[in-house]
C-alpha cells in the first residue's frame, strides 16, 4: 500500500482550487447583484399631483424644485420625478400659497401634495392674461362664425356611434379581505370578515357594471338640430330606457354659450364675457395634422372656484379649436375631451371624437344615474381604496362617421329634438360588431350577457316600468292601472275618505280608455264618484277627446292649472286641515293635445252645480244665492320654449327640462247657456324658473298671478294656498308642510279676485351629520298682494284682502331621516300679528325619492 500518492494529492488540490474559484464567482455575482439592487432601491419614480387643501382643485403649473433642479407641473397639477435622495425635500411653490417642503418615503409611488393658502399674500396676487394670449383668445371669439360648423356651413349631417360604460379599473381595487371590529355594549368585540372588495374585484374583472350603445343620425340646417336614433341597445332591457337616449351630459359643440355640463349652463371661456371670468396662459406651440397650433391653458380668475379649467389647442391660421380638454372639480369630477379633424376643402375643424367621464369628487353622497345608485371615485387619488365602489366611473364616447357637409337637408322642425326609429330597437349582434372598435376589451363582450341575465332574474325592467307608473300615480293590474290617489285620503269635512279608482291601459286598447273612481266619506257619510271615457284622435300629437261626469267635493278658491302634471303624492298635506268644501256636480267635454311645439293644450266646456258645504250666501244684483249653476269654457296652455323633447314610439317625453316655463289659462262663463247664473272672466298665469349650479346648489323663483272680472262667488276666488291652523299654541299648529304653500297664512284668512305672488327659494347641498342623516337645507321667501271686488257681497265667512302685502320667510330642513324633515317660517310685514308666537309656523316635511 502506497503511503503517499502525489497524483492523488494534486487532483485534490486542483479540485479545491476549482471549487474555491466557483465560490469566488458566486460571491462576486452576489456582491454585484446586491450592489445594483441597492442602487435600484435607493431611487424611486413617483407620480404626484398638487391640489388645494380645501377645495381639492388641482393647481396648474406649480414650480417643483429638487436637488437644484426645477420642473413645472402640468395643467392638472401632475408631475413625475426620480427620487434619489430621500433626505432632501421637494420644494413646491405657487403664487398665493405657502411654500411647502415635501419628503418622499422609499415605498411611495403616488403622492398627493396639498397646498395651503397664504392669507398674507393671496389677496395681493394678481393673475392676469398677457397681451399675446389675450389677442389669440380674442381672435378665437371673433372668428367663431367662420369656425363653428353650425355657422360656417349651410348644413351637415353625420352618423354617430355612442357607447356608455359604467365600470372600474380592476387594478385600482384591492382584493384584500378586511377584518371589521364591532363593539358591543355588554359583551366582547365582534369580529367580522368583509369580502365585499374581493367580490367586487372578481366581478369587475369579468365584465363592466353597465353598458349601452346607440347609433344616431345628427342633422343640422338653418332651422336647427334634429337627432334620429337609428339603433340602440341597453344591457338588461328588452326595450330601451328612453330617458337615457335623450341624455345630454355635455354640449356637443365647444363653441356653445352657455356651455353645458351635467345639464348645468356655464359661461364658455371663449365667449365675449368669458374673458372676464377666466385667465389664459400660453403654454406652448406644436403641430397637429401638419398645422401649427397654440396650446393655451385657462382657469377661473378665482383660483378656488369649481368653474371650468382646461386646455385649448388653437389653429394659428384660422384661430379654430383643434382640440379641447375641460375639467371640473367639485361634488363630482368631470372630464370632457374633444378632438377635431381638419377638413382642407372647407378650411374647417370638424368633430372627430368626444369623450366624457364622471368620477366621484369631494362629496360623500352617492351620484344617481339611470335610476340606479352609483358611487364614483375621485380622480385625484387613484390608489387602491378601502371602499371598492368608490373606484367606479362613468364614461361616454361618441365617434362621428359618414360625414356629409353642405348637403341639402330637410326635416320637420316641430319642436321634437330626438326621434326614435322603432325599427332600430331590435338590431342583431352582427350589426353592432362593426361599430365596436375596442374588440380587445373582453369585458364588453360579457357585459350584455351578464346584465341581461341579472335583469331577468331581478326583474329590473319590470321594476322601472312600475316606478314610472307609480310616479304618475298608478299601479298596473293586467288591463287596468289602479289609481293610487283614490285609495285613502283625510280632511276635516269627510274624515277618512276611502275609495278605489283606475283607468284602462294599452293592454286593453291604445285607442280607447275609461277612467273611473268611487269614494266614501266616513264623517260626512256621502258617496262620491266620477267617470271619464276617452278616445285617441291622433297618436303622434297625443290628442285625446274625453267626456266626464263627477259628483264630488272641491276645496274653495283653489288655484288650479288644467295643464299641470299629476305627480303621485303619498299624502297631500293641505286638505287634511281644510273644512270648507263645496259639492260640485260637473258634466264636461274636453280635448287634451301636444299638437303645438313644446306645449300642452287643454280646452273644455263644462256645466257645474255648486252647493257650498259651509255657511255662505252670495248676493249678486239683489239676488241671494246659496246654490248656483256655472257654465264655462276654459282654454289652457303649458309652454316650455327652452325644453327639448323626444318622440318615442309610445309618447312624447320632455328630456331636457329648461326654464323658464309658462302656464296661462282663460276661463269664461257662458251667459244664458245651461242655466248659468253668473257672468265672469278669469285669467291665470304663472312662470317657474330654476337655476342649477355645478356645485349642486339650485335657486328657483315662482311667479303667479290671476285676475277675475265680473260677478265671482267665493268658491271661485283666489286664496293662495294657505296652510296654517287657527289655534293658539304653536305645538297645536304643527302639521305637514305643503309644496309652495303659505305656511303662516291661516285657512280662509284672505280671499282675492286679483292677486300676484312671488316665491324665492335657494337649496344647498346635503349636509352629512351622521349615519343616514343627511339633511338638505333651503331658505325660502314668499310674498303676495291682492284685492277684492267691493261690489260683490259675500256673507258667512269673514276674511281680509291683501292690498298691503303678505310676507313670510323661513328655513326648510328636508330629508333629515327617511324623507322626513322640519320647516320653520315667520310672518312679518303689514299683516304681522300682535302676538309674536302667532306669526311662527313649525311644520313637518316629507319628501319621497323613488330613485327614478
Amino acid at each position: 500500500m502506497e503511503i503517499f500518492n502525489f497524483e492523488y494529492i494534486c487532483n485534490i488540490i486542483n479540485s479545491n482550487i476549482i471549487i474555491n474559484s466557483i465560490n469566488l464567482m458566486r460571491y462576486f455575482t452576489l456582491f454585484v447583484f446586491l450592489f445594483f439592487s441597492t442602487l435600484s432601491i435607493s431611487q424611486t419614480r413617483i407620480k404626484a399631483q398638487i391640489i388645494d387643501i380645501d377645495t381639492r382643485v388641482p393647481l396648474a403649473f406649480c414650480k417643483v424644485e429638487y436637488l437644484n433642479k426645477t420642473i413645472t407641473a402640468d395643467w392638472e397639477g401632475k408631475f413625475n420625478m426620480e427620487i434619489t435622495a430621500f433626505d432632501k425635500p421637494l420644494v413646491i411653490a405657487y403664487k398665493g400659497y405657502q411654500t411647502k417642503n415635501v419628503y418622499i418615503s422609499r415605498d411611495e409611488e403616488l403622492v398627493i401634495i396639498k397646498m395651503t393658502i397664504d392669507l398674507n399674500t393671496y389677496k395681493k396676487v394678481e393673475i392676469y392674461t398677457d397681451n399675446r394670449v389675450n389677442k389669440i383668445v380674442k381672435k378665437v371669439t371673433e372668428n367663431k362664425k367662420k369656425n363653428q360648423p353650425e355657422k360656417a356651413l349651410k348644413s351637415f349631417q353625420y352618423k354617430n356611434y355612442e357607447n356608455l360604460l359604467i365600470t372600474a379599473n380592476p387594478d385600482s381595487i384591492s382584493s384584500k379581505i378586511d377584518t371589521i371590529y364591532k363593539k358591543r355594549l355588554f359583551s366582547k368585540t365582534k369580529i367580522k370578515l368583509d369580502s365585499a372588495n374581493y367580490k367586487f374585484k372578481e366581478l369587475i374583472t369579468k365584465h363592466h357594471l353597465y353598458q349601452t350603445e346607440k347609433i344616431n343620425l345628427i342633422q343640422y340646417n338653418k332651422t336647427g338640430y334634429k337627432e334620429t336614433v337609428l339603433a340602440s341597445r341597453m344591457a338588461g332591457f328588452k326595450n330601451p330606457l328612453y330617458e337615457y337616449l335623450g341624455l345630454k351630459l355635455v354640449s356637443y359643440s365647444v363653441y356653445e354659450n352657455p356651455f353645458e355640463i351635467l345639464e348645468t349652463p356655464l359661461q364658455n371661456p371663449i365667449s365675449n364675457y368669458g374673458r372676464r371670468l377666466y385667465n389664459f396662459y400660453l403654454v406652448d406651440s406644436l403641430e397637429i395634422q401638419n398645422r401649427k397650433t397654440y396650446k393655451i391653458f385657462f382657469q377661473p380668475k378665482k383660483l378656488q372656484s369649481s368653474r371650468l379649467r382646461g386646455l385649448f389647442y388653437i389653429d394659428a391660421q384660422t384661430f379654430a379649436i383643434a382640440k379641447a380638454y375641460y375639467r371640473i372639480y367639485g361634488i363630482v369630477n368631470i372630464n370632457a375631451d374633444y378632438t377635431f379633424e381638419y377638413r382642407k376643402e372647407e378650411n374647417l375643424w370638424f368633430p372627430k371624437k368626444r369623450k366624457f367621464t364622471v368620477l366621484k369628487g369631494n362629496n360623500a353622497d352617492d351620484i344617481k344615474i339611470l335610476g340606479n345608485t352609483i358611487k364614483f371615485n375621485s380622480s385625484l387619488e387613484t390608489n387602491p381604496n378601502t371602499n371598492a365602489t368608490d373606484q367606479i366611473y362613468l364614461t361616454i364616447e361618441s365617434i362621428p362617421f359618414d360625414i356629409e357637409l353642405n348637403k341639402e337637408i330637410d326635416f320637420e322642425n316641430n319642436g321634437i329634438k330626438i326621434e326614435i326609429d322603432e325599427k332600430g330597437l331590435d338590431k342583431p349582434e352582427n350589426y353592432w360588431t362593426k361599430f365596436s372598435k375596442d374588440t380587445l376589451d373582453y369585458r364588453r363582450l360579457n357585459t350584455y350577457k351578464s346584465i341581461d341575465s341579472l335583469s331577468f332574474s331581478k326583474k329590473i325592467e319590470r321594476k322601472i316600468f312600475l316606478g314610472k307608473k307609480i310616479l304618475n300615480g298608478y299601479y298596473p293590474i293586467k288591463l287596468v292601472d289602479l289609481d293610487l290617489r283614490s285609495l285613502v285620503k283625510y280632511n276635516n269635512f269627510e274624515g277618512f275618505r276611502l275609495g278605489i279608482g283606475g283607468v284602462t291601459n294599452a293592454e286593453l286598447s291604445e285607442k280607447y280608455k275609461i277612467a273611473a273612481y268611487g269614494a266614501y266619506g266616513i264623517k260626512d257619510k256621502e258617496f262620491k264618484f266620477g267617470i271619464t271615457p276617452s278616445y285617441l284622435i291622433d297618436k303622434k300629437s297625443e290628442t285625446w277627446i274625453s267626456a266626464s261626469y263627477t259628483d264630488d267635493l272641491n276645496e274653495i278658491s283653489q288655484i288650479n292649472f288644467a295643464t299641470d302634471s299629476r305627480r303621485f303624492k303619498i299624502y297631500d298635506p293641505r286638505p287634511i286641515n281644510i273644512s270648507t268644501f263645496y259639492s260640485n256636480k260637473t258634466t264636461s267635454v274636453f280635448i287634451e293635445s301636444n299638437y303645438f311645439a313644446k306645449s300642452d293644450t287643454y280646452f273644455a266646456l263644462s256645466k257645474s252645480r255648486i252647493d257650498p258645504k259651509f255657511d255662505y250666501t252670495f248676493i249678486n244684483q239683489g239676488i241671494s244665492y246659496t246654490k248656483y249653476n256655472i257654465t264655462t269654457a276654459q282654454l289652457a296652455f303649458q309652454w316650455n320654449p327652452f325644453s327639448s323633447y323626444m318622440q318615442t314610439p309610445k309618447e312624447r317625453i320632455e328630456i331636457e327640462k329648461r326654464h323658464p316655463k309658462f302656464s296661462i289659462q282663460f276661463t269664461q262663463t257662458l251667459p244664458n247657456v245651461l242655466e248659468n247664473d253668473f257672468n265672469f272672466t278669469k285669467i291665470d298665469f304663472k312662470t317657474f324658473y330654476e337655476i342649477p349650479f355645478i356645485s349642486g346648489h339650485k335657486s328657483s323663483a315662482l311667479l303667479q298671478t290671476g285676475i277675475a272680472f265680473g260677478d265671482v262667488p267665493l268658491t271661485h276666488l283666489y286664496s293662495l294656498q294657505p296652510n296654517n291652523l287657527n289655534r293658539d299654541a304653536i305645538l297645536q299648529r304643527i302639521t305637514f308642510a305643503g309644496k309652495n304653500s303659505f305656511e303662516t297664512m291661516y285657512f280662509n284668512e284672505f280671499f282675492s279676485n286679483k292677486y300676484v305672488s312671488l316665491q324665492l327659494k335657494h337649496t344647498f347641498n346635503k349636509i352629512r351629520l351622521g349615519y343616514r342623516i343627511n339633511p338638505e337645507f333651503s331658505i325660502v321667501t314668499r310674498m303676495a298682494w291682492g284685492e277684492i271686488n267691493k261690489e260683490n257681497t259675500h256673507i258667512g265667512l269673514e276674511f281680509n284682502s291683501l292690498e298691503k302685502g303678505f310676507f313670510e320667510s323661513g328655513v326648510e330642513c328636508n330629508k333629515i331621516f327617511k324623507g322626513f324633515g322640519l320647516t320653520a317660517f315667520f310672518r312679518y310685514g303689514p299683516y304681522q300679528l300682535s302676538n309674536i308666537e302667532d306669526n311662527l309656523s313649525l311644520k313637518i316635511s316629507y319628501y319621497i325619492d323613488l330613485g327614478f
